[in-house]
């Protein structure tokens, strides 16, 4: 594949004052921008402009000839043009309004009874050239002056705030205030008809989240006050106040991604910033509270300081997922957001970094249609945050606080690589971080440390940790974190022996922060760890990566599944939510090798009723005054096992709840699905044709989620092939969540093969509606995830390899071969010691 020639290496902005005409009602836009900088060829200058019509160009007011090239250059030529001279460049221009979700897109609502829309921007990675002329990469950072012309009386937002607002004729015109030096990809604008509430921070920033009108105003009250207390943190923490003076949220009915970090103006899904206090879970109050926190710490990581290039898009995505988590430890202890980090950001980076042909954290991109794939969740988010992490208690929070702020006071307004970071952590801490950090961020993997003890000397060795092949080459510098001091406190080499202060069991790893896997291989050290889970005596996070580090061990084929499957029996006592997440993991992989044989079925049901029986007699069926947050979760989560597992009184409840209800407020609002899930499962036809009248009447993104996840758990396949039918019926399902649709259909093992039928007899819908988009790849990414067998790997990859030439699609589909390959290996290795052992539960 050729590489992207760079366009900043001709043309480096400094300034754009930029007009646009948004003509809604005729699906285009008209403007005029007028870009000040320095050219850095002779006779030409290049800027990026995609599906725009070019109607005249001026070099410092005289006509100027432009061609269009490949790779979306507008070169402009003229013999007035000489190098590390600065021009003045207009051009006028036109374009088109289109339903993909980047760009400039409409965004549909209905509010009493009448169909509306926004307008919206989402120009992440490479898509600001589909509205206007620029040199649209990250390292080409200007200011911009924008002027809206629009329809009157909506709303009109972008980065900053308005400076001057007429009204002219029938239309309005609002010019905003400049903007700070900012890459392309974070310019922004929503217009529409807009509500708000408003919060204000210490530091006097004006913090506003915003909803159309067709969803409750209240449900806007917790991000915004949230949003203002995470400001005031990461202005303290990072020592560089917020540099606006105004955050803007907006919560956009149609949306590709989960959230977009532009600078003064974050947009969000619905289900990502709106919290209905009667109609939203504790999970969704905590998880809004992580976008709203990852994206405002954007404003300091990507937005003030922005990666040079896309191959460090981990310096955004990375960091923004630790500190998400930093400021809401600080802000909300009580969450414990750290054990529901390691439950969720930790479980999903390791299992998907043992896969062959992962890819790293960091990696190099030489064309605009691979940026999209580098959004890879698992590894530039999760792995990322979870090495940062390591970093920063290998370090320490003191050296860690003061690398940031000098990094930041260093290069505000500017562009970085990584060693710009690592330089700022080493003079803060005295360690070389650059030399510790290289093999965690440009490798794939991680390590599995291997642990013999005799007395107080251990033997230490590390190897790669790999699903289905072997990996002798890969070395890291791993930070043990002990139990108790050991001469070996960082295992750099491949073997190491080790002096213990003392002849106790040794644990590395406590706290769960380092980036790796322990073996410990004899059977009195193990036996030794179960006793300790059985007494509750390790702390929860430990519990918790001890059950998951055996679950990687079984996908390694260190241990088999069945020793996994085991150990969840020490936990039946256990009585936080985020560790009964981990054991359902366990329990869905048993799942998963065991739908295939009624009997191994049967017995995992009876070993998951005999384990959630204590804990759901403790905490029924129905809500208590006495809740606390943590029980509520708790309760949905054993709740929803105890009717997998057909627990007959959870059964007859959930049904009963499911007969009676009306409307979704008579139902507790956490175990809502459980409920909708139940009458899906048990109530057929009647069961369907109730949750899709709720589904078509619901506002709420996060009660339609659970309603389309819920509508999934029918056995009938005529249901299914009329829930497959509604995918393509923008009546019904929003085109931004197709993908959820068929993720849960696919995950089922009764909707599986009629959603494959789908997903293949209509590739060229999926293409036609998000071909352009970032989440293109999702659906080879999440297909590979359902499937499981020799058959299922030749139907995959028959259908999926002669896509492989699709640069956005490359990478998931490769991967994807190699998760269903190793899995099958997987299954063909322990499907029989796990059939023996459950086909055997009384």
């Amino acid at each position: 594949m050729q590489a992207i020639t760079r366009l900043y290496t001709s043309f480096q902005p400094k300034h754009y004052e930029l007009d646009l005409t948004l003509l809604r009602k005729e699906r285009r836009f008209v403007g005029t921008v007028i870009i000040t900088g320095t050219a850095q060829h002779r006779d030409h200058l290049s800027l990026h402009a995609k599906e725009l019509v070019i109607s005249s160009v001026k070099v410092n007011d005289a006509d100027a000839t432009f061609t269009h090239e490949q790779d979306d250059e507008l070169r402009i030529v003229s013999d007035a043009i000489k190098p590390h001279e600065e021009y003045r460049i207009q051009v006028e221009f036109s374009g088109h309004i289109t339903n993909p979700m980047h760009g400039l897109y409409p965004c549909y609502f209905e509010h009493e009874g009448k169909k509306k829309e926004l307008l919206a921007t989402q120009f992440e990675s490479h898509h600001a050239r589909e509205v206007f002329p620029c040199v649209d990469e990250p390292e080409a950072k200007a200011t911009f002056d924008l002027t809206l012309t629009t329809e009157q009386d909506i709303t009109v937002l972008s980065n900053t705030p308005v400076k001057e607002q007429n009204k002219t004729n029938d239309h309005l015109v609002t010019t905003f205030e400049t903007t700070p030096k900012m890459s392309t990809y974070l310019l922004a604008f929503v217009v529409g008809e807009l509500q708000y509430r408003e919060a204000v921070t210490k530091s006097g920033v004006v913090v506003r989240a915003y909803a159309t009108h067709a969803q409750p105003a209240d449900g806007l009250d917790f991000p915004v006050a949230f949003a203002a207390q995470v400001i005031d943190f990461f202005n303290d923490y990072f020592g560089v106040d917020y540099p606006l003076v105004k955050a803007d949220m907006v919560a956009v009915p149609d949306f590709s991604a989960g959230a977009m970090e532009n600078w003064g103006l974050i947009t969000y899904r619905e289900s990502t910033l709106l919290v209905d206090p009667q109609n939203s879970s504790v999970s969704q109050k905590q998880y809004v509270a992580t976008v709203v926190a990852h994206e405002l710490s954007h404003q300091w990581f990507g937005n003030l300081v922005t990666m040079q290039w896309w191959n460090d898009l981990w310096l955004n995505e990375s960091f923004a997922a630790m500190m998400e988590c930093v400021a809401i430890d600080a802000i909300h202890p009580d969450w414990d957001c750290w054990l529901d980090f390691a439950s969720h950001d930790t479980v999903v980076s390791l299992r998907r970094d043992c896969l062959p042909g992962v890819q790293p954290v960091s990696l190099p991109v030489h064309h605009p249609d691979q940026i999209s794939t580098l959004f890879d969740p698992a590894i530039v988010y999760a792995k990322g945050a979870n090495v940062l992490k390591m970093l920063r208690a290998y370090i320490g929070e003191d050296a860690f606080r003061k690398g940031l702020q000098a990094y930041f006071n260093k290069h505000a307004f500017g562009n970085t690589v990584a060693d710009d970071l690592w330089d700022a952590f080493s003079h803060a801490s005295g360690h070389d971080i650059g030399a510790f950090m290289h093999a965690w961020i440009y490798k794939p993997g991680y390590p599995m440390v291997t642990v013999k003890q005799d007395g107080s000397n251990a033997s230490l060795h590390q190897r790669r940790l790999l699903m289905s092949d072997k990996d002798y080459e890969s070395l890291w510098p791993v930070p043990l974190f002990p139990n108790h001091e050991m001469s070996v406190p960082l295992l750099e080499q491949r073997k190491a022996e080790a002096q213990l202060e003392s002849d106790k069991p040794l644990m590395l790893n406590l706290g769960g922060n380092g980036f790796f896997v322990t073996h410990y291989e004899d059977e009195e050290h193990q036996a030794y760890i179960r006793r300790q889970l059985e007494s509750g005596i390790f702390a929860p996070i430990d519990r918790l990566r001890i059950l998951h580090e055996t679950l990687l061990l079984a996908r390694g084929g260190e241990l088999p599944l069945v020793e996994a499957v085991k150990l969840i029996s020490a936990y039946k006592h256990e009585d936080k939510d985020a560790i009964w997440d981990m054991i359902a993991l366990v329990i869905s992989d048993a799942r998963h090798f065991s739908e295939h044989n009624k009997e191994m079925e049967d017995g995992l049901k009876r070993l998951v009723l005999e384990l959630v029986r204590e804990q759901f007699e403790r905490l029924g069926t129905a809500p208590r005054d006495s809740d606390t947050e943590e029980e509520r979760k708790l309760r949905a989560s054993i709740y929803s096992l105890a009717v997998w597992a057909e627990y007959q009184p959870a059964v007859d409840a959930a049904l009963a709840d499911f007969d009676r209800f009306e409307k979704p407020q008579e139902l507790p609002v956490d175990l809502r699905g459980i409920v909708y899930s139940a009458g899906a499962r048990w109530r057929g036809i009647d069961g369907y044709h109730k949750l899709l009248a709720l589904y078509k009447a619901s506002t709420s993104a996060e009660e339609r989620q659970s309603l389309a996840s819920s509508m999934s758990a029918t056995r009938d396949t005529e249901i299914i092939k009329k829930l497959l039918g509604h995918v393509t019926d923008p009546k019904i399902v929003r085109t931004q969540d197709v993908a959820f649709w068929l993720i849960y259909l696919i995950r089922k093992k009764h909707g599986r093969e009629l959603t494959w039928e789908w997903l293949t007899n209509s590739w060229d819908w999926i293409e036609e509606h998000f071909k352009s988009d970032k989440s293109y790849d999702d659906y080879p990414r999440y297909a590979s995830g359902a499937l499981l067998g020799q058959e299922w790997l030749k139907r995959y990859s028959d259908f999926f390899t002669p896509l492989l030439d699709d640069v956005a699609l490359h990478r998931a589909i490769t991967i994807g071969i190699e998760d269903i390959r190793a899995r099958t290996e997987w299954f063909e290795r322990d499907e029989p010691s796990l059939r023996e052992y459950l086909t055997q539960i009384p």
